[in-house]
């Protein structure tokens, strides 16, 4: 219980910390952006816009699902779409949320039956194929770019770090893949970094990755066996789901391809997910959208109408799946009670 206290200091100089950073971000955009212009812009949408970018994002939530569905055998769409709208919840609104998040999707799956080994393979191969999409996706936006001759100087160097980390990623994870020995070293490896890490923090060090990623390299590869092209698949088509959000968002509200053309919103979307991958903030609150306007405005886009279509964007992509997760965590819990319920009269009798 000592340190119970201090867990929750931690967590309320991160949330202010967090809070202060968005609301900087938040400040410094609105004061060069024509709020009033903005808002007329949002309110100029019609009703059959307004209903057909929500279907694009509804379509982008059940694509999130998919991933959950191909990652973990034998588990439902309900139950992924459960899965994948809790853990975003809380991702998007805690600080550190991730870590959370991945929390509780270990006692959502270990509530319905999955084995704790396959709960840490579905987490770490859905996190690998995101990581993987993340750091491919500015290489393709940069080659598209190249050959419309717009690929300046800056996304160059971005495209180069992201080719940089994306090799050393597939390297180690074909490395770990392909030997017992190998995987057993890497685990070895991260226990020890792992250890001093929390050597910092007076925390226990770590024992046993070598063996545990020894067993992940056998079950991932009886996995990919079967499943490799429907995980990277859903993968792929997740992240492209969000990215058309964010374009049918910016076409709704009048920026044009003549202004700023597909390529170039795919190049910008890109970097953003890049520079995000660790966030500061809960959901990169503040951060995403710092970087979303910036870019697209830099490519032509009119200031007014980028910010209108990026605060859509945000609304339906990070704030809707806030409250959506908060239902699916009740459904789950509620379910959760019926379950133990049952499980006390059958040992009562």
């Amino acid at each position: 219980m000592a340190g119970r206290p201090r867990f929750w200091h931690d967590a309320r100089v991160k949330l202010a910390a967090s809070l202060v950073l968005a609301v900087a971000i938040f400040w410094f955009l609105f004061k060069r952006v024509d709020v009033a212009g903005v808002w007329a812009t949002i309110e100029a949408m019609t009703w059959l816009e307004l209903a057909s970018i929500t279907l694009v994002a509804v379509w982008n939530l059940v694509a999130h699902w998919a991933l959950w569905v191909a990652v973990t055998p034998g588990l439902s769409w309900p139950r992924a779409a459960i899965v994948a709208q809790s853990g975003t919840a809380v991702t998007n609104t805690i600080p550190g949320g991730s870590g959370i998040g991945v929390g509780l999707i270990y006692a959502m799956l270990d509530s319905w039956g999955f084995p704790r080994g396959r709960s840490t393979q579905a987490v770490l191969i859905s996190g690998l194929w995101n990581s993987f999409i993340k750091l491919g996706m500015p290489l393709f936006a940069l080659g598209l770019l190249a050959l419309e001759g717009d690929a300046g100087g800056g996304r160059v160097a971005a495209g180069v770090g992201a080719f940089v980390l994306l090799a050393a990623a597939v390297v180690l994870l074909v490395l770990v893949l392909g030997s017992d020995r190998v995987a057993a070293r890497v685990g070895a490896t991260a226990a020890r970094l792992a250890s001093k890490a929390l050597a910092i923090v007076r925390r226990p060090p770590v024992a046993g990755w070598d063996q545990a990623t020894v067993k992940f390299r056998r079950r991932t590869n009886e996995l990919l066996a079967v499943r490799l092209l429907w995980i990277t698949a859903a993968a792929l088509v997740s992240h492209l789901s969000l990215y058309l959000v964010l374009l049918v968002s910016l076409r709704h509200v009048g920026v044009g391809d003549e202004l700023v053309s597909w390529v170039q919103v795919l190049a910008v979307f890109a970097t953003a997910r890049l520079l995000t991958m660790v966030r500061f903030t809960p959901g990169g609150v503040g951060l995403v959208e710092g970087i979303l306007i910036g870019g697209l405005v830099a490519a032509g886009g009119p200031a007014a109408q980028v910010t209108a279509a990026v605060l859509v964007f945000r609304a339906l992509t990070w704030l809707l799946p806030v409250p959506l997760g908060g239902l699916t965590y009740l459904v789950w819990r509620l379910g959760e009670g019926r379950r133990r319920s049952l499980e006390q009269v059958r040992a009562a009798r």
